[in-house]
């Protein structure tokens, strides 16, 4: 059974349009705390982020924060958390993120939890990593996202065994489960090399 001390949540720094999306925060936040699974994130106090880390910390769990410096002078940083890493740029906060983290997860979020989830997707196919990753798909938000990956591998850019390896569901006992049971089975991303006949 896999380990998991410390879980990088990927998630928005809104709370969205429908009270769904924080009740699952909450509710995730407060699973990983009776886990005793320590708490990586964005280390911000607004909108989902602040949310989960609340939530995590309400409960008894720790939370690690990492934010860059020209958030924390916006005011948006979470002053409440175990520990927060200050950074000097996006890249370095995603680098730190990662060094501190056994697994991932994307609650709803919009572009900048895509750019996360997807970086630890690439660096996953590219066997760089062998940390679990899933989507909290919460009222279907990531119904079309899954549809788009299985299209990929349709068309022949992604491998069914690199897309088998990322979870989607609603259940948050169902996903726990999943990642201290997960095993990673890499295979090495293929380079085709014959170019197209356009008739020229």
């Amino acid at each position: 059974m896999r380990e998991i001390r410390s879980l990088c949540v990927y998630c928005g720094s809104n709370s969205g349009s429908h009270p769904a999306y924080v009740e699952a925060a909450t509710a995730f936040g407060q699973r990983m705390a009776r886990e005793g699974i320590a708490l990586v994130y964005g280390g911000g106090k607004v909108g989902l982020m602040g949310t989960v880390a609340d939530a995590v910390l309400a409960a008894g769990g720790r939370v690690i924060g990492v934010i860059p410096r020209q958030l924390v002078e916006k005011e948006v940083a979470h002053t409440g958390l175990s520990e927060l890493q200050v950074v000097e740029t996006m890249h370095q906060r995603k680098t730190r993120m990662y060094e501190l983290s056994d697994a991932f997860v994307a609650l709803p979020g919009g572009f900048g939890t895509m750019d996360e989830m997807f970086e630890m997707l690439t660096w996953a196919q590219l066997g760089l990593h062998s940390y679990p990753c899933a989507f909290l798909d919460v009222r279907g938000f990531y119904q079309g996202l899954a549809a788009s990956m299985d299209h990929m591998v349709a068309e022949g850019f992604v491998k069914p065994t690199q897309r088998d390896q990322v979870w989607f569901g609603d259940d948050i006992d169902a996903l726990f489960d999943w990642m201290k049971h997960y095993e990673s089975s890499y295979t090495p991303k293929w380079i085709t090399t014959t170019s197209v006949d356009t008739g020229d």
